[in-house]
């Protein structure tokens, strides 16, 4: 992403025009911050440098409100992004179980993305489908009702181009 594209004025907008007052520039951080991550997949150092720069807030202030954040990744993450959730109902329900088949099958834990970029895994504490607990997601696609039989299914899905 080229950071000198980001026209700070036109990205703050009304609201952020009454925050500017008292935050600065700091107050599109987070918009900056996704922009990037869009674009790029990840925040990249060199881009967060410049980002840095443009908006005239320390880098280690990015930094800090980067990782406060899950939504942030600073590494390259997978063509699938599958969750488990580990919800109360979800974890009855032997999503632990889910998540251990999966790390087996990719070879990769928590939070881990595979050499050949094409699965992440993760977890998340709920999605908001309990009816169909155990859940989990794949690019923000739901699927419920994870029963063992289905995980099998599940996993030829994620290897799926």
């Amino acid at each position: 992403m080229n950071i000198d594209q980001i026209n700070v004025e036109e990205q703050i907008g009304p609201v952020g025009k009454v925050l500017k007052e008292s935050y600065g520039n700091r107050s599109v951080l987070i918009h900056c911050l996704q922009m990037i991550q869009a674009e790029e997949g990840y925040l990249i150092g060199d881009s967060l440098s410049k980002l840095s720069k443009k908006l005239g807030v320390p880098l280690s202030e990015i930094y800090s409100v980067a990782s406060f954040y899950k939504q942030f990744n600073f590494k390259p993450r997978g063509k699938k992004v599958v969750r488990v959730c580990l919800g109360t109902a979800c974890y009855v329900r032997g999503s632990e179980k889910v998540l251990s088949i999966l790390e087996e099958e990719f070879g990769i834990k928590d939070g881990e993305t595979t050499e050949d970029l094409h699965v992440t895994l993760e977890t998340v504490g709920c999605v908001g489908c309990c009816g169909l607990a155990p859940v989990a997601t794949i690019n923000d696609v739901v699927v419920g009702e994870l029963v063992l039989k289905k995980v099998g299914k599940l996993i030829k899905s994620i290897k799926e181009e």
